[in-house]
Parts: C-alpha cells; sequence; structure tokens
C-alpha cells in the first residue's frame, strides 16, 4: 500500500509586476538541475513573465527571452546548467511530451512549465506547482498559490 504524500502550500501575493519579478529572481537563485516548476492560471495572470524574468535572473547576461508558445520549448544555458521553459498550450496529447524530450529534462535541468495539466499523469510528483490568479480590484496584483510534495521546496521557499 502507498502511502499518502504530504502536500505543503504558501500563498503569496505580488502587487506589481516588478514585485513578481523579484520573487522569481528570488527563487531563480535556490534551482537547481532536476527542480521543476509548474505555473498553472489563465491567460493573463502572469505565468510567461514569472518564467521570463526568472530566467534572466539566472542568466549571466540578460538577455530576450520570448515566450515558447509557438516553439512550445525554448532551453537555455546558465551557470547552473540547461535551463528549459516549455508552454504546452498547443500540446495535443500527453504522449507529445516525451517527443519533446522534456521527461529526460525534468531529471537533469531546471524546468519551468505552463499549462502543466497537458502533462497529465507524467508530471513529476517533486515539482513546485505555482497557480497564479488575478486580485479582483487590483490590477496589477496576482496571488500566487505555491504546492509541494518534496520536502527540499519548504527549505527553499523558507524566507520568501
Amino acid at each position: 500500500m502507498m502511502t499518502p504524500q504530504t502536500t505543503y502550500e504558501k500563498q503569496l501575493t505580488f502587487t506589481t509586476p516588478d514585485h513578481t519579478s523579484r520573487i522569481a529572481s528570488d527563487i531563480a537563485q535556490r534551482l537547481v538541475p532536476g527542480d521543476v516548476i509548474l505555473l498553472e492560471g489563465p491567460i493573463g495572470t502572469g505565468k510567461t513573465h514569472f518564467c521570463r524574468s526568472l530566467i534572466q535572473a539566472l542568466m549571466t547576461v540578460p538577455e530576450d527571452v520570448p515566450s515558447p508558445t509557438f516553439t512550445l520549448v525554448q532551453v537555455y544555458d546558465v551557470p547552473a546548467g540547461e535551463l528549459w521553459h516549455a508552454d504546452l498550450y498547443r500540446l495535443g496529447h500527453a504522449d507529445e511530451v516525451e517527443e519533446l524530450g522534456l521527461l529526460a529534462a525534468f531529471e537533469d535541468a531546471i524546468c519551468l512549465v505552463e499549462w502543466p495539466d497537458r502533462l497529465e499523469e507524467l508530471a513529476p510528483a517533486h515539482a513546485l506547482t505555482v497557480t497564479l490568479s488575478l486580485v479582483a480590484d487590483a490590477e496589477e496584483s496576482r496571488t500566487a498559490e505555491l504546492r509541494w510534495s518534496d520536502p527540499k521546496w519548504a527549505e527553499k521557499l523558507d524566507t520568501l
């Protein structure tokens, strides 16, 4: 019989896009290959902005970070190793994830995945899930619900 995993949660509020960038940058400094962040939320909640800020924080020379909406995956070489940014919105079926090489990247690279519901049962159990939502009556504000079951995330997120 499998023991159910304990799920942990943390709530954050991002009051401005700059605040979102600062939090993403702070998280970036704690990531190592094998860390996976799954970003959920409707269109317009800031998933790509969060990813772009996190990626740029890890670059030695910041550069333009395009959304991988049409390419599905963008790979960056950062000092910690490879960083994969995937946008699975246009994915037709979870079987296509393996064709992208994403399953291997979950073990060997830092991975940011937008629209992780497309992964279905292939979503890694060790991932951090970040669900972004708009805040009513606060145009630039977002709430972020962070959920994880792997204990490594508690230490990585303790000072946020």
